[in-house]
């Protein structure tokens, strides 16, 4: 299922800094047939190919951003594969993993993969794949939607938000991970399970604080704790998306030594901002679970560092201004997410070069580590011989404010306007095809949908 006709252009790069497996240096790619075919010395003889000297800009591998909501079909009002692929095109990011929700049918059962797969047709700018859906009842749904070809499934452990996708209590999550165990895909987790530590309902809905306050690291230790031990006993690998706090960190790090097998994700969001900074009667900066205070954002980066958390995801989560209560400022009414697919990388580069830290760990956190989650880590996520030709040129000595009307979401609402970030994506190929380039968005879009393990054979499951 591919966008563009014909066989992808031959070429080199060449570029004085590459970030390669194993370590940052000059080189030169050569890319055929949409694959990467040799990397060499900077004078690699080319063979007559077309060639373009990228000087000093860093030659990145295409980003994979593993946790995006676009939202197509149904709620297209709020982002849809166009808008949001076009996004991750001007981000750098070759490939996204959207979810189950907040789609129209929640992608739950293989007749909604199908819904699905069929709204994107013709408008995906990068590469997709699709995780499915863990809710009361369907745990006889998710062979079928293997079989379709999502790469993992998601459950939510809290309200989700939407009626739709309601949260799947432990008997739900047992059989679900036990029928994933067989399949070998993860479980993805929303780990919030709620307490009587909510606050009253008087608290001041303006508050960031009492939205703060309604959400408490102690929902994501008893999830965290909650899935480790299904994890023991069904065997099945669990994913613990958007991680916020220190508490958090602890537990994944508890299950561990215990022999759950989790992984984990954070937020820029979590790594760039602050409680104590964030003013009352903003819901842009709403989000589930909620920004922390400083010492939880501290403790997320020195998890990331020890490799306790395995990578950064965007939790890409766009709704219509109207949703977001921005006219009134009522916290606890306001859609919580956080709209970043675009920004992710930068607001990531931007902590790193703050913390004295490398490239390497850019491309590790947001490109090898999520490709690997997503089952796709022999072909994406790495620049190097039969991977993927998913390229980033990318100035990282760049620093410019954050525009919003740059940004090509359907929504261009930020709580990073005018936020001065380091780097700046230049060009993006997509299995060797140029899908940014400057501002510009070649035509026609050339993305794909990939399909995980299990996907009965098609024509169409390896571009």
């Amino acid at each position: 299922m591919s966008g563009a006709a014909g066989a992808p252009p031959a070429f080199v790069l060449r570029t004085d800094r590459a970030v390669l497996p194993d370590g940052v240096r000059s080189a030169a790619v050569l890319v055929r047939a949409g694959r990467i075919e040799a990397v060499g010395a900077r004078d690699l003889p080319a063979a007559g190919l077309p060639g373009f000297d990228l000087g000093n800009l860093m030659l990145l591998p295409g980003l994979v951003d593993a946790h995006v909501h676009v939202n197509e079909p149904g709620r297209t009002a709020w982002e849809g594969f166009a808008s949001a692929t076009a996004a991750a095109a001007a981000g750098g990011i070759t490939t996204i993993a959207d979810m189950p929700l907040n789609a129209i049918p929640v992608t739950t059962s293989a007749e909604a993969f199908d819904r699905k797969r069929e709204a994107m047709e013709g408008k995906l700018r990068v590469d997709c794949v699709l995780h499915g859906g863990v809710v009361p009842g369907n745990a006889g749904d998710l062979l079928p939607l293997a079989r379709r070809g999502v790469v993992a499934c998601k459950a939510f452990l809290a309200p989700s938000g939407i009626d739709e996708f309601p949260p799947a209590d432990t008997t739900t999550l047992r059989a679900a991970m036990e029928v994933l165990a067989t399949l070998g895909l993860p479980l993805l987790a929303h780990a919030e399970r709620p307490d009587d530590t909510s606050p009253p309902r008087a608290a001041d809905p303006r508050r960031y604080r009492s939205w703060l306050a309604s959400r408490p690291p102690s929902w994501e230790v008893r999830a965290i704790d909650e899935l480790a031990q299904l994890s023991l006993e069904t065997g099945c690998g669990v994913h613990i998306v958007h991680v916020s706090s220190a508490d958090a960190v602890a537990a994944i790090e508890r299950g561990r030594e215990r022999g759950a097998l989790l992984t984990a994700e954070t937020c820029p969001h979590y790594l760039y901002f602050a409680a104590e900074e964030i003013p009352d009667a903003a819901p842009l900066f709403k989000c589930a679970p909620p920004i922390r205070e400083a010492r939880h954002r501290d403790a997320l980066w020195e998890a990331l560092e020890r490799g306790v958390l395995d990578l950064v995801a965007s939790d890409h989560s766009p709704a219509p201004p109207a949703c977001k209560h921005l006219d009134d400022g009522d916290l606890l009414r306001a859609w919580g997410g956080i709209a970043s697919l675009q920004l992710g990388p930068r607001v990531v580069w931007t902590g790193l070069r703050e913390r004295g830290l490398g490239p390497e760990r850019l491309a590790h956190w947001y490109a090898e580590r999520p490709a690997r989650l997503l089952g796709l880590g022999d072909r994406k996520g790495r620049i190097a011989p039969g991977f993927d030709a998913d390229l980033t040129a990318w100035d990282p000595d760049a620093i410019e404010p954050v525009d919003p009307h740059r940004l090509r979401y359907r929504h261009p609402i930020t709580p990073y306007a005018g936020r001065r970030l380091a780097g700046r994506v230049v060009r993006t190929w997509v299995r060797g095809r140029c899908v940014y380039d400057r501002d510009t968005l070649p035509e026609p879009p050339s993305g794909a949908l990939l399909f995980g393990p299990h996907a009965a054979p098609t024509g169409d499951r390896r571009p």
